[in-house]
């Protein structure tokens, strides 16, 4: 899944203007975008207040959608630079195409990792024969200026490690959690975790003090440092933490997200990442030419095109706290 507003707007992201050094509290609500016909996701990042968090820039949240007698996701082919796409599922199916000739199932709790590199196109799509409910979120993680170029690939990991304690399960998405270690590549220091709060649960997350948090809500009635987060919500959590307090009203299911501020300024327009206007104007160029981005077969549809790319990046003024 990836940006399909058709009118996209270019975003200045990173650098350290925006982070906020200490431990603050900053619910952050979603925008609702339509994505295709059938899936409607509330997209978290970039935010009118907040553009990343760490390496974090983008976030979309979606479901639990009941598509039994619906497509379900449609997301015809596209392309992508300088990121990586991160889907992860609660509930169904979503089959992945890419340009590298790449063809796989992605499951609930099961990491599909893209890394695009310079370039990569690819689609997702529910199966013909899918599960009643489709429930997860996607990501993407910017690359640093040193690794943006590197070949893309695609990483599908089914095996994920796991951190327990009492009314908490904790798996390691991406980056390492209190020792344990995920096997999707990196290229900064960062941290993504799936935890499933029990019940009643009371406990608390060892946290990095040089990383900035923000916890994504995916179900359930939950605190976090005393926060209630809705479904749907995420809660900005600054830097500075060495645990995190963490609650549940019912079984709940959480998203945490951290990484060590992202030093570089990205401009960030539809599905690419690059560092100035210019070059990501040449990337539309280049995918409405057909060239550098390859071709991804056996998805039954047209590529979707660019959509117009405004004249001017504006570059917003930092804030420092």
């Amino acid at each position: 899944m990836s940006n399909l507003d058709r009118q996209a707007s270019v975003a200045v992201c990173g650098g350290r203007g925006f982070v906020v050094a200490e431990p603050v509290r900053e619910l952050l609500s979603p925008r609702r975008v339509q994505l295709g016909e059938s899936t409607e996701v509330r997209r978290l990042l970039p935010n009118l207040g907040r553009r990343m968090v760490g390496a974090w820039a983008f976030v979309d949240h979606y479901g639990p959608d009941d598509i039994a007698d619906e497509p379900g996701m449609q997301v015809p082919p596209h392309p992508h630079m300088g990121l990586q796409t991160v889907s992860w599922l609660h509930d169904g199916e979503v089959l992945h195409r890419d340009s590298l000739g790449s063809l796989e199932t992605v499951r609930p709790r099961e990491l599909g990792l893209m890394t695009s590199g310079r370039a990569i196109s690819h689609s997702e799509e529910s199966p013909r024969s899918h599960a009643r409910f489709l429930h997860g979120a996607q990501l993407w993680v910017a690359l640093p200026d040193a690794h943006r170029e590197v070949s893309p690939h695609f990483q599908h990991h089914t095996d994920l490690p796991v951190v327990t304690a009492p009314g908490l399960s904790a798996t390691v998405i991406l980056g390492a959690l209190d020792g344990a270690v995920s096997p999707g590549t990196t290229y900064s220091p960062l941290v993504g975790a799936d935890l499933s709060l029990a019940h009643g649960a009371e406990t608390r997350l060892p946290l990095d003090p040089d990383f900035e948090y923000a916890v994504l809500a995916m179900s359930g009635e939950a605190e976090v440092d005393g926060v209630p987060v809705l479904p749907g919500s995420m809660l900005y959590l600054g830097c500075g933490r060495t645990e995190l307090p963490l609650r549940a009203q019912s079984d709940a299911g959480l998203m945490l997200l951290g990484g060590e501020p992202f030093e570089e300024e990205i401009v960030m327009w539809w599905n690419f990442i690059g560092r100035s206007h210019e070059e990501i104007e040449e990337a539309r160029r280049a995918w409405m030419e057909s060239t550098r981005f390859g071709e991804v077969t056996g998805y039954a549809g047209d590529r979707l095109p660019a959509p117009e790319l405004p004249p001017v990046a504006l570059k917003p003024r930092g804030r420092v706290r």
